[in-house]
């Protein structure tokens, strides 16, 4: 079944007809005639939709979503009101109370199903992302607040601009958004330093479907407005029409001679969700980089550096090529912090890293592994390549003193290199497997030689056939 359908109207018959069209798009149906009938069900299985009738007999559609708010299930379960006639401040507080969309009846059949496939969707991906969100927050990183973000922007698309006058005051009035008209030629146009829209408003006139068809494709296929929100406004309603736009990814669909406040309230109401999804993948994509990153240096840590190492192997016994592992660690750095404080010790720290970054080629990795200890990885290299990379390491971090905070007098240091080299070409078969643990063991043994010698220098473990 693609999804859960909750239908609630009191009179048989619709339920029946609503059934089988249900049905024959493989959604299960689940039934109720009124609004403690529509409590119950939810309470015994949450639907993914409710299609709920705008008269039922203990209330309607604002009771029903009240009652659900109650529940705590606002927000959670979409709903879409199917009316008989609703006159347009119906509609608003319809709208503005959390209903979907109101479709009045007779309905079109591919219409409400498109619609339905476009809601069920929207709340499938929003659920997702919250979920994700939850695993950040239980990693430490907090949802950040959506009531003070970028400013928002959207752009009003139509051939006929005068047709826009009607309508625009309302708009710019009820809105938060920065709102701005447009052809459809220049929709998507947006000069580099500029950001890209968050939201369009489509307003397909006669004759001009084909170009909003090839526009909304263009929308949702481009990086930069992939996440923006559509709201399809019909000159002439074509039922056909609008469910292939919703199909496409349009967020709302919605007849032009509607009050122009309605515009307005569809509009703040996608934009309010495209800001806190805009902020869940934030959130998301904070906790992942805070997951990987180290805070201090800026390099990757060992979470990234272990999986990273073993692809790199993985890849060098596919492909014949050397690869180098290195371990460097700083040279009596609890003597730095001893004489000089943490904040010099981390002072240095944060420079050794920039160093090691800025000395290595863009294809290397650099991660810190440990409180004073980085691991290198140079894909490609080999032998003599990676020993004369390791000097130059030495002899940058040696020869260059360190400013540290608060202090007028610089700190010298050193860092010692442990290092092992793979070539996997220089064996008929290769029978040993190069574990990122084994790979690390072998360039630590070899630190423990550097160090053995006096430090400041580089030692080469056996080679890994």
């Amino acid at each position: 079944m693609h999804g859960k359908v909750l239908v609630v109207d009191p009179i048989a018959t619709n339920r029946i007809v609503l059934r089988v069209k249900l049905a024959a798009s493989h959604y299960d149906m689940d039934q109720a005639g009124s609004i403690a009938d529509a409590i119950r069900a939810m309470g015994k299985s949450r639907p993914d939709i409710i299609l709920c009738a705008d008269t039922l007999p203990d209330g309607g559609p604002l009771k029903l979503m009240n009652r659900m708010r109650k529940a705590g299930l606002h927000g959670k379960v979409p709903l879409i009101v199917l009316g008989n006639g609703c006159d347009g401040d119906t509609r608003i507080r319809l709208l503005g109370a959390g209903a979907e969309d109101v479709l009045e009846k007779p309905l079109d059949d591919s219409f409400l199903l498109a619609r339905i496939r476009s809601v069920i969707r929207a709340f499938a991906s929003a659920t997702e992302w919250k979920l994700r969100d939850g695993t950040s927050r239980a990693l430490g990183f907090a949802e950040p607040s959506t009531q003070f973000g970028p400013a928002q922007s959207v752009r009003v698309v139509a051939r006929d601009q005068a047709r826009l006058e009607s309508w625009r005051p309302a708009l710019c009035e009820n809105t938060r958004a920065t709102v701005a008209s447009c052809t459809p030629a220049a929709a998507v146009e947006h000069r580099s330093k500029d950001k890209a829209a968050d939201g369009f408003v489509l307003v397909v006139e006669p004759d001009a479907s084909a170009d909003m068809l090839g526009l909304l494709a263009t929308i949702r296929s481009n990086a930069s407005t992939r996440h923006s929100v559509i709201l399809v406004v019909q000159v002439d309603p074509d039922c056909k029409l609008g469910a292939q736009m919703l199909d496409m990814g349009a967020n709302d669909v919605m007849a032009f001679h509607r009050d122009p406040s309605e515009v307005a309230l569809r509009l703040e109401t996608l934009l309010a969700r495209k800001r806190m999804s805009d902020a869940l993948r934030d959130t998301v994509r904070t906790g992942i980089e805070a997951a990987l990153i180290d805070p201090l240096t800026g390099l990757h840590n060992r979470r990234y550096a272990m999986p990273h190492l073993a692809r790199i192997a993985d890849r060098a016994t596919r492909s014949g090529r050397p690869f180098a592992v290195m371990v460097a660690d700083m040279d009596h750095f609890k003597k730095i912090n001893d004489t000089h404080g943490h904040a010099a010790g981390d002072a240095v720290l944060v420079d050794t890293a920039r160093r090691l970054r800025e000395n290595l080629r863009a294809v290397d990795m650099v991660a810190r592994i440990g409180g004073e200890e980085f691991l290198i990885v140079m894909p490609g290299a080999g032998l003599q390549d990676a020993k004369n990379a390791a000097q130059r390491l030495c002899q940058i971090v040696r020869d260059t003193p360190f400013e540290v905070p608060g202090s007028s007098a610089d700190v010298t240091a050193t860092i010692s290199i442990g290092m092992t080299v793979c070539d996997p070409a220089k064996t008929a078969a290769l029978t040993v497997a190069h574990t990122p643990e084994s790979l690390l063991d072998r360039a630590d043994k070899a630190l423990y030689g550097a160090k053995a010698k006096g430090r400041d220098c580089v030692t080469l473990s056996r080679p890994a056939a």
